[in-house]
């Protein structure tokens, strides 16, 4: 019997009309408004969360870990295990990295601060009992910096896109160079 409604009405030029129909024609005007309200709280929450991820260190904050290679100074390479910690706080940042093989491991600390693309700050490895200072550039998940202290200099390079880090450093002393892919 519907069908023969709807083919009529249709034979007429008329849209049938069914308790149906009607229903989801006010569930459909109901949605409108409940959906409008959902995209405004979508919008607010993404651009909260772009708001609070500003910054030269944006993307960085959190925990993050991995593993790499460390060259020792005679040659020779190790895997390695990392944990790294960013805590950022608009221009500034504090850094913990722990690294560790079988028969090595370093704890390098640093607090830096970034404007206008130059970064410095200064930096520690507690198991080594040396410190001094970061200087370099960067910014949007990209970092150049060399960590410097009496008798000692490393450059290391910092990358980050999405959930993905890689963290590159080369000493003349101490160790060689040390390759590590974070994720979060």
């Amino acid at each position: 019997m519907g069908h023969q409604l709807a083919y009529r009405a249709a034979a007429d030029g008329k849209h049938p009309v069914s308790k149906i129909n009607g229903a989801s024609g006010l569930f459909a005007k109901a949605r409108r408004p409940a959906f409008a309200a959902v995209a405004f709280f979508m919008t607010a929450l993404a651009t909260t969360t772009s708001h609070a991820q500003s910054g030269p260190f944006a993307g960085l904050a959190g925990t993050w870990s991995g593993g790499g290679t460390v060259t020792l100074d005679d040659g020779s390479s190790e895997r390695i295990r990392c944990r790294a910690t960013y805590r950022v706080s608009g221009p500034t940042m504090a850094m913990s990295l722990t690294c560790a093989s079988d028969a090595y491991k370093f704890n390098l600390q640093a607090d830096v601060q970034a404007q206008g693309g130059v970064v410095t700050g200064t930096w520690s490895e507690s198991s080594r009992n040396v410190g001094g200072e970061l200087q370099g550039r960067g910014g949007g998940g990209n970092f150049q910096v060399l960590a410097s202290a009496p008798g000692f200099n490393a450059n290391i390079s910092l990358h980050t896109s999405g959930n993905k880090q890689s963290v590159s450093m080369r000493a003349d002393s101490q160790f060689r160079a040390a390759n590590i892919s974070l994720s979060k």
